[in-house]
């Protein structure tokens, strides 16, 4: 699990699987934070530990081997205790800090493998391919409240309409390159609209 956010906003967390050392993109998760504001890490790790698993033992699915989170000691005694709640505090759980690279273990001394050691490579590929991850789930977020917020100045637009052009051109950059005839694809606008809609794009620069 690692956090992502912009000076506290639009915080997000991923979770990334690995099976025999290597990625299962279609297992990956991506969370938005609902109940933690401002910069709060520590909080953000215990609800989406907690929406995790909560939701793994409703559905009776497998529990992982070890569970890893990006961080030291504060992000690892905040997942342990959301998993104990659940009754999971067996589930060996670790915490990796990007200082010294130490590898956090409940009630033990941090952890400091050499460089070279084959388990901390692995364990260092899934601290960062969650980062990535994260990262890029919080750009794509950033990038939508930007496309929102520019399409909010157009007259007339509707939540609707607003949402029906994020979903049919993926981005910004997508539909501020379309023609007039494209846009006229998406439900919900015709011929006159959509030429509207191309003028007002190309008059914001």
């Amino acid at each position: 699990f690692d956090i992502s956010h912009l000076g506290g906003t639009n915080t997000v967390a991923s979770m990334v699987y690995f099976k025999d050392g290597k990625p299962v993109k279609k297992k990956y998760r991506k969370y938005k934070i609902k109940t933690i504001t401002g910069i709060d890490d520590y909080s953000s790790i215990r609800e989406v530990v907690i929406r995790r698993y909560k939701r793994l033992l409703k559905e009776k699915s497998p529990l992982p081997d070890l569970i890893l989170i990006d961080g030291g000691k504060g992000q690892l005694n905040m997942a342990l205790a959301e998993l104990k709640k659940l009754g999971l505090e067996k589930t060996p759980t670790i915490g990796l800090a990007k200082e010294f690279e130490e590898i956090h273990r409940p009630n033990k001394r941090p952890l400091r493998l050499d460089k070279t050691s084959g388990a901390l490579k692995l364990l260092q590929r899934v601290r960062d391919e969650s980062h990535r991850f994260a990262n890029t789930f919080n750009a794509e977020l950033r990038l939508r409240k930007i496309s929102e917020s520019l399409l909010d100045e157009f007259p007339g637009i509707g939540s609707n309409r607003k949402a029906a052009l994020l979903k049919h051109f993926g981005s910004l950059k997508r539909l501020r390159k379309s023609t007039a005839e494209e846009i006229a694809e998406v439900p919900g606008f015709g011929k006159k609209s959509a030429e509207s809609l191309h003028d007002f794009l190309n008059t914001r620069g």
